[in-house]
């Protein structure tokens, strides 16, 4: 008897623990919902802005400075007209591109033959600031996809290596 009459308390502290979850979680998802960045199944997913070795202007290594963009669904995403810009407003057009489901693609800043998981901005200088800058990826209507920043910026004394707008952390 004992059993059971301790199976109906935990089973009422259950139900209450989920009423107050779930009356806190809903406000939280509603207002989730009306960020400034809505969730999007196109991410930027990382993001090399310090080309290893010397800065020597090379074509290799410019090409060593890159942006991963990652397709995290099952179905494919035509880029075509989207936008990879850094906080100067250099701007990187995706062109006729299809990223496949679960794919990534590589947008290296030097010069290059576009395939299917490497695509080249044929710069000849680098792009990414070493010591601060954001990535932003727009679609081709213009709206934020996503956006990730590094360094110290201008009137912030937090330092922000590699954090999504949304908060998460960039993969180096």
């Amino acid at each position: 008897m004992s059993v059971s009459v301790s199976a109906r308390r935990l089973t009422a502290a259950a139900a209450v623990a989920c009423a107050v979850v779930g009356a806190f979680a809903l406000p939280a998802a509603a207002a989730g919902q009306q960020s400034a960045r809505p969730h999007h199944d196109v991410v930027i997913s990382a993001v090399q802005y310090d080309s290893p070795g010397r800065d020597d202007r090379s074509n290799r290594s410019l090409n060593k400075e890159w942006v991963d963009v990652t397709n995290t669904t099952r179905r494919a995403v035509d880029l075509d007209h989207w936008t990879l810009t850094d906080e100067a407003g250099h701007t990187y057009t995706f062109r006729h591109f299809r990223l496949d489901g679960r794919a990534t693609v590589r947008v290296h800043t030097g010069e290059g033959r576009d395939s299917a998981a490497d695509v080249y901005q044929d710069r000849r200088a680098y792009v990414w600031n070493n010591d601060a800058d954001t990535a932003t990826l727009r679609n081709d209507r213009d709206r934020l996809v996503d956006e990730v920043t590094w360094g110290h910026h201008r009137g912030d004394d937090r330092d922000h290596r590699g954090e999504h707008r949304n908060g998460g952390s960039m993969r180096r």
